[in-house]
Protein backbone atom coordinates (compact mmCIF):
# COMPACT_ATOMS: atom_id res chain seq x y z
CA UNK A 1 0.00 0.00 0.00
CA UNK A 2 1.38 3.59 -0.86
CA UNK A 3 2.18 5.43 2.14
CA UNK A 4 -0.18 8.45 2.74
CA UNK A 5 2.09 10.51 4.52
CA UNK A 6 5.00 10.82 1.98
CA UNK A 7 3.85 13.60 -0.16
CA UNK A 8 0.34 13.64 -0.41
CA UNK A 9 -3.00 15.38 -2.80
CA UNK A 10 -5.93 15.78 -1.99
CA UNK A 11 -8.72 14.43 -3.71
CA UNK A 12 -12.79 15.49 -2.78
CA UNK A 13 -15.22 13.33 -3.63
CA UNK A 14 -18.83 13.37 -3.99
CA UNK A 15 -21.15 10.02 -3.13
CA UNK A 16 -24.68 9.69 -3.51
CA UNK A 17 -25.87 9.35 0.64
CA UNK A 18 -26.46 5.78 0.39
CA UNK A 19 -23.46 4.86 -0.64
CA UNK A 20 -21.82 6.68 1.76
CA UNK A 21 -23.68 4.92 4.34
CA UNK A 22 -22.30 1.75 2.92
CA UNK A 23 -18.91 2.78 2.45
CA UNK A 24 -18.50 4.31 6.16
CA UNK A 25 -20.58 1.25 7.22
CA UNK A 26 -18.06 -1.24 5.00
CA UNK A 27 -14.48 0.79 6.81
CA UNK A 28 -16.14 1.13 10.06
CA UNK A 29 -16.39 -3.61 10.07
CA UNK A 30 -12.79 -3.32 8.73
CA UNK A 31 -11.55 -0.96 11.67
CA UNK A 32 -10.02 1.71 9.13
CA UNK A 33 -10.74 5.32 8.61
CA UNK A 34 -12.17 6.29 5.74
CA UNK A 35 -8.88 7.86 3.49
CA UNK A 36 -7.51 4.48 4.12
CA UNK A 37 -10.20 2.80 2.52
CA UNK A 38 -10.28 5.33 -0.21
CA UNK A 39 -6.70 4.96 -0.61
CA UNK A 40 -7.14 1.13 -0.80
CA UNK A 41 -10.12 1.24 -3.37
CA UNK A 42 -7.64 3.53 -5.68
CA UNK A 43 -5.25 1.49 -5.49
CA UNK A 44 -7.24 -1.35 -5.99
CA UNK A 45 -8.50 0.11 -9.05
CA UNK A 46 -5.65 1.27 -10.96
CA UNK A 47 -4.00 -2.44 -10.60
CA UNK A 48 -6.90 -3.39 -11.97
CA UNK A 49 -6.69 -1.18 -14.95
CA UNK A 50 -2.78 -2.05 -15.68
CA UNK A 51 -4.03 -5.55 -16.05
CA UNK A 52 -6.82 -4.84 -18.54
CA UNK A 53 -5.03 -6.43 -22.15
CA UNK A 54 -5.50 -3.02 -23.92
CA UNK A 55 -4.32 -0.99 -20.74
CA UNK A 56 -0.14 -0.93 -21.92
CA UNK A 57 -1.30 0.04 -25.58
CA UNK A 58 -3.34 3.15 -24.15
CA UNK A 59 -0.85 4.37 -22.37
CA UNK A 60 1.88 4.05 -24.81
CA UNK A 61 -0.34 6.10 -26.78
CA UNK A 62 -0.69 9.02 -24.61
CA UNK A 63 2.66 9.11 -23.72
CA UNK A 64 3.20 9.46 -27.32
CA UNK A 65 0.49 12.33 -27.57
CA UNK A 66 2.95 13.94 -24.54
CA UNK A 67 5.88 13.40 -26.19
CA UNK A 68 4.37 15.19 -29.49
CA UNK A 69 3.00 18.36 -27.39
CA UNK A 70 6.16 18.82 -25.62
CA UNK A 71 8.18 18.86 -29.07
CA UNK A 72 5.72 20.90 -29.94
CA UNK A 73 6.16 23.30 -27.09
CA UNK A 74 10.13 22.93 -26.80
CA UNK A 75 10.10 23.91 -31.04
CA UNK A 76 7.33 27.07 -30.48
CA UNK A 77 10.58 28.33 -27.47
CA UNK A 78 13.49 27.52 -30.05
CA UNK A 79 11.84 29.83 -32.69
CA UNK A 80 11.39 32.21 -30.38
CA UNK A 81 15.05 32.11 -29.05
CA UNK A 82 17.21 30.04 -31.54
CA UNK A 83 18.19 26.68 -31.31
CA UNK A 84 19.90 26.99 -28.24
CA UNK A 85 16.71 27.97 -26.42
CA UNK A 86 16.49 30.54 -23.74
CA UNK A 87 19.48 31.29 -21.59
CA UNK A 88 19.54 30.72 -18.08
CA UNK A 89 19.94 34.08 -17.01
CA UNK A 90 17.80 35.81 -19.91
CA UNK A 91 15.32 35.85 -17.14
CA UNK A 92 17.21 38.10 -14.73
CA UNK A 93 18.05 40.83 -16.92
CA UNK A 94 15.34 43.00 -18.65
CA UNK A 95 16.11 42.71 -22.57
CA UNK A 96 17.35 46.36 -23.99
CA UNK A 97 16.32 47.66 -26.56
CA UNK A 98 18.50 48.12 -29.73
CA UNK A 99 19.74 51.58 -30.37
CA UNK A 100 18.01 51.96 -33.47
CA UNK A 101 14.83 51.15 -31.45
CA UNK A 102 15.26 53.35 -28.77
CA UNK A 103 16.12 56.46 -30.58
CA UNK A 104 12.99 56.08 -32.93
CA UNK A 105 11.03 55.75 -29.80
CA UNK A 106 8.85 58.74 -28.92
CA UNK A 107 7.44 58.76 -25.24
CA UNK A 108 3.97 60.59 -24.74
CA UNK A 109 4.36 63.48 -21.74
CA UNK A 110 1.40 65.28 -20.45
CA UNK A 111 2.35 68.76 -22.17
CA UNK A 112 2.51 66.76 -25.64
CA UNK A 113 -1.41 65.83 -25.78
Amino acid sequence: MTDPTNGTKTLGVKLPPGLHAQFSLVAQLDDISLNVAVLRAVEQYVANKQSEPDFAKRAAEALAEIEKEAAARKAAIEGLFGEKGPQPDAKAAPAADPPAKAATRSRRTPESE
